[in-house]
């Protein structure tokens, strides 16, 4: 079986890294709301889900 490499830019990683930074900030002065029960569903998740999308979709130019 052939694997496929993705070529990933540097500008790319310096925009996903600036994401994930800009996130924990939000996070620590917004932390999450997480039930007793461990669950949550906040907008981390709803973030991981677009940026998933997106990642999927062919860019427009």
């Amino acid at each position: 079986m052939t694997k496929i490499v993705r070529f990933v830019s540097k500008s790319e990683l310096e925009r996903q890294r600036l994401i994930r930074e800009a996130r924990a900030i939000y996070d620590s002065i917004f932390p999450p709301d997480i039930p007793a029960g461990g669950c949550g569903h906040g907008p981390p998740d709803r973030w991981a889900a677009h940026e998933a999308a997106a990642e999927i979709q062919p860019k427009q130019q």
